[in-house]
């Protein structure tokens, strides 16, 4: 997938007239974001984001439209939730030359990772995500959307992972004369990780049943914080807004929590802060009502998954696709960390 290409002007003439946010000022693509495009619409009705969904079916927008109905059932609740604005038909999913656009009111405000976080904040993340999975039960049906059962963390074939390295070696090695610093990295890790593989063959864990509706990608760049205030403004450094439901789906849901505790708390040496874990996940426990022995078996899981994960080379050398290469080198060092400190983590999560 190339960078968010600029929007063609006819594409943004016919949207807007679908709309009633007045005459599009400027149309300026946002550079952040792997899986859609996105891109900031000024109008003389107000400023929005306007998402375009690679994945959607132009022929079948209902499941899109399912989520938006969630999104504003939670925003409802009083969640921190930004559903779509209605076009005049009252839809809010647009088909527009065979692609799938949805608008939303822009929120200004920054991204935080954990390292920004205080340890208060930290707590408050962890009782907002417990918060999202209470309501999203409570919101939507009982329905079987979960992921399929091979996409689950438990049913990951280590067998399949040891092909998948050698094949990754394989690309590495063609590289020949342009094999960079990443390069060596990347076969480092890779034959690390084959080592590894290799001792804890026998830790794989047993496959769980699908538990609850999640937002499926909780993570920094999904969570939109309000700019820094005095202490009198209560929404000064507090979550405006989640972000980006496009994998809301049914899934083992203290697994969303250890996952995402694993990207916001992580040190560029690929170590976690750990006092801020605890705090997140005390604090996720109350607000879900989730037991330490499902988070217990979450850590594990989701352990055994980064174990066998190597998505950011899959997308280098088989996609030609450099944009996560940045966060592999505190990612992978993150899963021989946890190995030899997983009874530290395992306590953080737990106790």
């Amino acid at each position: 997938m190339s960078p968010t290409p600029l929007l063609a002007p006819h594409t943004l003439r016919a949207l807007a007239a679908r709309y009633r946010t007045g005459t599009p000022l400027s149309c300026a693509p946002v550079t952040y974001g792997l899986l859609n495009r996105g891109y900031r619409v000024a109008a003389t009705g107000g400023t929005f984001f306007l998402k375009h969904h690679l994945d959607a079916d132009p022929a079948d927008p209902a499941p899109l439209e399912r989520r938006h109905r969630a999104i504003a059932s939670l925003e409802a609740a009083g969640l921190p939730a930004v559903p779509p604005v209605a076009a005049r038909d009252g839809r809010t999913v647009s088909v527009v030359g065979g692609r799938c656009f949805a608008l939303h009111p822009w929120v200004e405000g920054r991204h935080l990772d954990g390292l920004a976080l205080t340890e208060a904040q930290s707590r408050r993340l962890g009782a907002l995500l417990g918060t999202v999975h209470t309501r999203l039960q409570q919101v939507l049906p009982a329905q079987r959307e979960a992921t399929a059962p091979e996409a689950g963390s438990a049913s990951v074939d280590p067998a399949a992972t040891h092909a998948l390295i050698d094949g990754l070696l394989t690309r590495i090695h063609r590289r020949g004369r342009r094999r960079d610093g990443f390069d060596e990295l990347a076969e480092y890790r890779l034959r690390e990780r084959r080592r590894l593989l290799h001792r804890y063959a026998d830790a794989r864990p047993a496959a769980v049943p699908a538990a609850g509706w999640v937002h499926g990608d909780f993570h920094p760049l999904n969570l939109i914080y309000g700019a820094a205030r005095p202490r009198s403004h209560r929404r000064g450094g507090e979550p405006l807004a989640i972000v980006d439901w496009d994998r809301l789906a049914v899934q083992p849901r203290a697994e969303e929590a250890v996952r995402g505790a694993a990207i916001f708390f992580l040190r560029p040496d690929g170590s976690l802060d750990l006092r801020k874990v605890r705090a997140y996940a005390r604090a996720y426990r109350h607000a879900s009502t989730a037991p330490p022995p499902e988070l217990s078996a979450a850590v594990h899981r989701v352990w055994w998954e980064r174990l066998n994960d190597f998505w950011m080379l899959r997308w280098r050398y088989e996609r030609h696709d450099s944009r996560p290469d940045p966060q592999f080198a505190p990612a992978s060092a993150l899963v021989v960390w946890w190995t030899r400190r997983y009874a530290a983590v395992h306590a953080a999560f737990c106790d």
